[in-house]
């Protein structure tokens, strides 16, 4: 598994650069500064979670048992960045009641690697 969490890493690393280059240059004179401030938001954390599944890679290649981070981590971006994106384009604020799970989803990734490097 270690290939498939090396792959997400960089798919959503590649989704997080152009989101963030989109911002600065594609959304920046149509989004109010507080909408461009929460796409950004979305793009560093789905980064900072890309990061995180190369870590996940790396533990997977020393025959830690991480698929459950790796899950956590994909979702975790799904909700929290996803839904921060479509937030930020469409103001739609009933959306954000989603992103606290996100948020939720990437620390329980975040508990299970720990888990699972300290039992190794």
């Amino acid at each position: 598994m270690a290939r498939v969490w090396a792959g997400w890493g960089a798919i959503h690393g590649f989704i997080a650069v152009a989101a963030g280059a989109f911002a600065a240059h594609g959304l920046k004179a149509k989004l109010t500064p507080d909408m461009l401030a929460v796409f950004e938001t979305g793009a560093r954390y789905e980064m900072y979670h890309a990061l995180a599944l190369f870590a996940v890679a790396w533990a997977a290649s020393q025959g830690m048992r991480v698929d459950g981070a790796g899950w956590a981590f994909n979702a975790g971006i799904l909700l929290f960045s996803g839904s921060l994106y479509v937030l930020a384009l469409t103001e739609v604020k009933q959306l954000g009641f989603i992103t606290p799970f996100g948020g939720l989803t990437f620390l329980a990734g975040w508990v299970l690697l720990g888990y699972r490097c300290f039992r190794s």
